[in-house]
């Protein structure tokens, strides 16, 4: 991918790869002083899928997925990711687990002081600790190579637009080869053409690095693009479950308001 292409080909999720189930939530609950954002959320994330999580904002997609990989503490339910629960991993575990999870996060969080290529061998360096420096080099060209940035390595955050960054956020999480990938509304704050390349990447990396995902958004295109299976959330509760089709065909009034 350039990055600036002119033309864009859009790619297509693949579907799971067999019925193994590497994230469940059960009866997930979440509160705030008063404000109730999960009441009783279930869901199963199964390996090599693209999970879409639809929903309005402030129906604790975001909250979830925080909870999922021990950002937040929920009130009651529980987390299992690789078999096993999320509450009872030691804090050793629970970094041991991390490492394994890739969270591409709203804002991106890249290091603003660090260039590109310091953005990614710092995330290396730290996790893949084994690696030659040789192997780091040859790690960060071609992560950045899959998201089409290779000649943007030297430079600043504040030196690329709101999409590169979001595309080096993205190079940065697969940099470390994640099993599960979290994206935190990935199109948010990003222009058509920018959204679409972001979706079709999400599609492109749970291809070639086997990953399972789960992608939070209000992103119709996104949701249509990525989606291997669909749940929506309303009142923190999962309203809806099934295939694209299941949602593009409703004759339900929340679901038409989203799919019109």
């Amino acid at each position: 991918m350039n990055t600036a292409p002119t033309t864009i080909t859009e790619t297509a999720p693949q579907q799971a790869t067999n019925n193994e189930v590497v994230v469940e939530v059960t009866d997930l609950k979440k509160s705030f002083g008063a404000q109730e954002v999960l009441n009783g959320v279930s869901l199963k994330l199964f390996n090599g899928e693209n999970l879409v999580i639809l929903g309005r904002s402030g129906t604790g997609k975001s909250v979830m997925i925080k909870c999922i990989i021990g950002l937040l503490t929920p009130d009651a339910g529980t987390i299992s990711v690789f078999g096993e629960n999320v509450e009872m991993l030691s804090r050793i575990q629970l970094n041991t687990m991390r490492q394994k999870v890739g969270f591409l996060f709203q804002n991106g969080a890249l290091y603003d002081s660090m260039t590109v290529r310091q953005n990614l061998e710092f995330s290396l360096r730290r996790i893949k600790r084994e690696l030659t420096e040789k192997e780091i080099e040859e790690k960060v060209h071609e992560v950045l190579e899959n998201v089409g940035l290779a000649d943007q390595i030297d430079k600043t955050p504040a030196q690329l637009s709101g999409g590169m960054q979001k595309r080096i956020s993205l190079a940065r999480t697969i940099i470390v080869d994640p099993s599960v990938m979290l994206y935190d509304e990935p199109t948010t704050g990003l222009d058509p053409i920018t959204s679409v390349e972001i979706s079709n990447l999400i599609n492109d990396v749970q291809k070639k690095y086997k990953t399972s995902s789960i992608v939070i958004t209000h992103d119709i295109k996104c949701a249509r693009t990525t989606a291997t299976r669909i749940i929506m959330v309303k009142d923190g509760c999962v309203y809806k479950e099934g295939k694209l089709d299941d949602f593009e065909n409703s004759d339900d009034e929340l679901v038409r308001s989203f799919f019109m």
